[in-house]
């Protein structure tokens, strides 16, 4: 298992006891020395940017600055300071975020001499302390969660909706993900008669030379799509002459239903409930943006 950020402070402070430090180095020595398995070396963050156990190393590292334990010396690379030294010698068995509150520069770092920003600073360390995760990726995970509950809320939303006005959803979803090109008239529903089994149809290129064919199934959550639907959408694609379809739903495919999709020859996507959601969320379609959180971090070559 990959040891959290404030397990990482002792072995980072030893391993710097030596002299100049190259922070790659330390990394590999600590996959070793806490045994690590391949995968729980390559594990990304959400980001996908960065390794959990290079962020890890990075904040552990830049915690033990702050309490003046070690300090940067250029790209990369860090040394021991004489308090680290002195730490050391008293052999500690563990260095936390609790145990660096003895250092004055880091009751600074937590404190900000009773700016706004400190208040928030010892709200975040407190959190820390009964976290085995980094600062970054507590926010990271608070997102996921904020997410977790709007998909919810939009799903209920979209379940008490009519059936038209699903239809009209999926198609300005569908647009939104960049179907049809910038044509006003790029998707429309089909609307209940007339329709052959088909919901709306959408350009699929910006001439309308390629179309594809919509189903849109407003179920209660539980209640599952079966294989009969995916056959029905299916011969209404055939009426259409149509050679794609794609078919939506509130809840969830069968085994059997998947299945089907994936047997028959023409190109069926199914797109379930939570896919649904994500869909929504990613494109704005249902939800807005209400306040955008920049992460950033030093750019190590301006200083070089």
């Amino acid at each position: 298992m990959i040891p959290d950020y404030q397990t990482l402070m002792l072995p980072v402070l030893q391993a710097a006891q030596s002299g100049e430090t190259y922070t790659h180095d330390v990394i590999n020595d600590l996959s070793e020395q806490f045994g690590l398995t391949n995968d729980e070396r390559e594990q990304l963050l959400p980001s996908g940017k960065q390794r959990v156990l290079d962020n890890r190393v990075q904040w552990a590292k830049s915690y033990l600055k702050q309490a003046g334990l070690v300090h940067y010396t250029k790209r990369g690379y860090f040394s021991i300071t004489e308090d680290g030294k002195s730490v050391l010698a008293k052999s500690p068995e563990r260095i936390d975020n609790k145990f660096l509150q003895q250092f004055a520069s880091f009751q600074d770092f937590q404190n900000r001499k009773g700016t706004r920003s400190g208040t928030a600073t010892a709200a975040i360390l407190d959190t820390a302390e009964k976290s085995d995760t980094t600062p970054d990726e507590d926010l990271r995970l608070a997102h996921r969660t904020i997410n977790t509950a709007l998909a919810a809320d939009l799903l209920d939303r979209v379940r008490q909706s009519t059936p038209s006005f699903f239809e009209e959803l999926i198609v300005e979803l569908l647009v939104a993900m960049g179907y049809g090109g910038a044509a006003d008239d790029a998707g429309h529903a089909l609307g209940r008669s007339g329709d052959d089994g088909v919901d709306g149809v959408i350009d699929q290129d910006p001439l309308g030379v390629d179309q594809i064919y919509v189903q849109a199934k407003r179920y209660a959550k539980g209640n599952t799509v079966g294989a009969g639907a995916i056959r029905d959408f299916f011969g209404a694609l055939n009426l259409k002459k149509a050679q794609k379809g794609i078919f939506f739903t509130t809840s969830t495919f069968s085994s059997s239903a998947t299945q089907t999709a994936q047997n028959l020859g023409m190109r069926i996507v199914l797109i379930d409930d939570e896919q649904l959601a994500k869909l929504m969320i990613r494109y704005n379609v249902g939800c807005r943006d209400e306040e955008t959180l920049h992460l950033k971090k030093v750019d190590e070559e301006f200083f070089e």
